[in-house]
């Protein structure tokens, strides 16, 4: 017998009035990310952006990834504030390594009930990390889907784009032995290698409210990704990089030869940085191999820079000035067939 009662989108899980409210909560975390270039943002079916003048030919540059399972730890000590920061620095740190200065960002936010107040806290650390980066949060899209999703949870997925003078287009060619790769230290585990963190932390059992170092293990464990964007940028105008790498899954060993010619490999001395206590509590508490350590994790070098060796002292103290922490981390050489193109020694 057909129900009496008109069914309403709300009953059946969506709730159009939360979704219209958090469009308008959220455009003043928009509005002070706005770059002069964009036409028109939140609110249309499409975003506009001019690309900016001072460019002559301008190559478009763009990126896309997610936050992965580091999200489990948002829901568990439901602190979502930072995430936000880590879903724009994936991106935006990934079209930098090609010399771009990202333009504006979209955000994808798809979760099974709408729960306003978790939201905006996510969109707000987005905005935030768009400002760190200097581009637009431009649009986005908030998807309710009931039955998607166990309640209290939600996914998320970034894109962005960046622009670049196509002379100046940094591709890795130019590489060659005798260069310093320069290491940029990373504020923690970034977004990567959190299902094998997960899987220690359900071995170890530690407190995530503890003291570690000096503050909450859980808040060192959710400390968002380093964006680069500002310093790299700067670096740029003053002198020539030859090659940049965004340390992500892989690790440096799986990273740096993305952007290293056939004929060179990288040299990486592991004692010329300090790896950071969270590693090395989840190397001990984990009993993971040195080699799955480097291959999983950043170990506290969330970016590396690749110049010419004269050019290896004023990059360093550049970057030092930017407010980043630089380590001589290696050199590039030769490469035999056969050789791997990054060895850690």
């Amino acid at each position: 017998m057909a129900s009496k009662n008109p069914i309403t989108y709300r009953d059946a899980g969506v709730d159009i009035d939360a979704g219209d409210a958090l469009v308008e909560a959220i455009k003043p975390f928009a509005k002070r990310t706005l770059r002069p270039e964009v036409l028109a943002g939140i609110g249309g079916f499409g975003a506009l952006c001019r690309i900016p003048k001072k460019y002559r030919q301008p190559v478009l540059v763009s990126g896309t990834d997610g936050v992965g399972t580091k999200l489990r730890l948002a829901f568990q000590l439901g602190k979502h504030d930072t995430v936000g920061i880590d879903l724009v620095a994936m991106s935006v740190n990934d079209v930098l390594v090609q010399g771009a200065e990202p333009l504006f960002f979209l955000d994808y936010f798809a979760c099974g009930k709408l729960d306003n107040r978790v939201a905006a806290d996510v969109i707000r650390g987005i905005a935030r990390g768009c400002g760190l980066a200097g581009c637009s949060l431009i649009g986005g899209e908030t998807a309710e889907m009931p039955g998607m999703y166990p309640e209290g949870e939600y996914d998320l997925a970034g894109f962005c784009v960046g622009v670049v003078e196509k002379k100046r287009i940094i591709d890795g060619r130019s590489i060659k032995p005798g260069d310093v790769v320069l290491g940029l230290a990373s504020s923690g585990a970034h977004s990567n290698g959190y299902s094998l963190i997960r899987r220690i932390l359900e071995t170890a059992n530690p407190d995530l409210r503890s003291d570690f170092h000096g503050r909450p293990f859980g808040d060192v464990l959710l400390e968002p990704t380093r964006i680069y964007v500002k310093p790299v940028l700067a670096l740029l105008k003053k002198l020539r990089v030859k090659g940049l790498v965004h340390v992500t899954g892989g690790g440096l060993v799986e990273n740096l030869p993305r952007v290293l010619p056939a004929k060179v490999g990288a040299a990486i001395s592991r004692s010329s940085w300090e790896v950071p206590p969270l590693f090395r509590w989840l190397q001990r508490e984990g009993r993971v191999a040195d080699e799955e350590m480097l291959r999983v994790f950043n170990c506290g070098i969330g970016m590396a820079v690749i110049v010419a060796e004269e050019s290896a002292n004023a990059a360093q103290r550049a970057l030092t000035a930017a407010g980043e922490a630089v380590f001589r981390i290696g050199r590039i050489e030769p490469r035999k067939p056969g050789e791997p193109q990054c060895r850690v020694s």
